[in-house]
């Protein structure tokens, strides 16, 4: 394992960013893991997994360590279940396509959200009415102070919305090294209750849809909505859907009847923060290299040469002229480096 110099990170990021790394390793296996933390234990560390949900505001004067951990398998089944397992450094769309070839179900709503498969439970990851949270049964995982492994359960993890314990008291405590998850071998519980995807699945005449139909039809929502990282930088959606109280949303929906929401639980609803974006104007609009997606607003981008800050700037600007306009306060789903 070689230690390079002042790397750029670019590519390593799904915004497109120009930052560099002080110093820069790739590891392909746990033990390649444990040797670099056990030699660098006294330097500062930065975990890089796919680089999808984080915003490089500036250089990383750290030992940016990139987690390439690949493989992945099936670890017990019976004739109802599996349970698969995929190392951190999966390719996660890859490894969504990888269980509906095997006709393993429970993932497929979550088809094409970008990022590896290891950063997978710390963000709770969801669309599409599925969650992570849904079939993960456990995750490995290695202490960065020590080196030691632990496996953490369902209930270790303490999900919520975009939310787990590996954002709050154990945030940069972990590395990630494996995620499980027990999907159905039969009996498939197709979940079609949004409606795009019911309207896709209707434009391609389909009443009795599989799981590649299912997964199709987001990929087809989700092209049509979002841009590819490739062609234009961006780390999908930019910002958490709000959760308020019933009380404080009536309050607003008397200045702005047409505003949505979806329920959460009798005192609280989701209100889309897309939604709130574009009534505000920002939908489409941009500031040099910077912007805000012409067709999702939940989505900002980078044009070419944006600075980590310019997009930064871009949504503090959406934040404050948010709570001036509703009320309600939004806040960032990405990981602002």
């Amino acid at each position: 394992m070689e230690i390079l110099h002042d790397v750029s990170l670019k590519k390593y990021n799904t915004f497109g960013i120009d930052a560099k790394a002080k110093r820069f390793v790739a590891v392909h296996s746990t033990d390649e893991l444990r040797e670099v933390l056990q030699r660098h234990a006294d330097q500062p560390k930065f975990i890089l997994g796919g680089g999808s949900n984080m915003l490089l505001t500036q250089d990383v004067d750290a030992l940016v360590i990139h987690v390439d951990l690949k493989g992945k398998k099936v670890v017990e089944e019976d004739d109802d279940f599996a349970t698969v397992e995929a190392k951190a450094g999966e390719n996660w769309h890859g490894f969504v396509l990888w269980t509906i070839d095997q006709n393993f179900g429970g993932l497929e709503n979550m088809s094409l959200i970008p990022g590896n498969v290891g950063t997978t439970p710390i963000q709770n990851i969801g669309a599409y009415g599925t969650e992570i949270k849904d079939t993960f049964t456990s995750c490995d995982a290695i202490e960065i102070a020590t080196g030691n492994l632990r496996t953490f359960d369902l209930a270790e993890c303490r999900f919520g919305y975009r939310e787990s314990v590996f954002k709050q008291e154990l945030k940069n405590r972990y590395i990630i090294t494996a995620v499980r998850f027990k999907l159905t071998k039969r009996n498939h519980k197709i979940n079609t209750a949004y409606g795009d995807i019911q309207s896709e699945l209707a434009k391609n005449n389909i009443d009795a849809p599989g799981l590649r139909d299912v997964s199709n039809a987001v990929i087809a929502i989700r092209q049509s909505k979002l841009p590819d990282p490739k062609e234009l930088g961006n780390s999908g959606s930019f910002f958490k859907n709000p959760i308020i109280s019933k009380k404080a949303f009536e309050k607003v929906q008397a200045q702005f009847p047409d505003i949505k929401s979806y329920p959460v639980s009798d005192t609280e609803v989701k209100v889309p923060a897309g939604w709130l974006i574009e009534q505000a104007g920002f939908k489409g609009k941009r500031f040099g290299d910077a912007g805000v997606h012409k067709n999702q607003a939940l989505v900002l981008v980078n044009y070419g040469n944006a600075t980590g800050q310019e997009i930064l700037a871009v949504s503090k600007d959406i934040q404050r002229t948010i709570l001036e306009k509703f009320g309600i306060a939004i806040e960032a789903e990405v990981n602002v480096i």
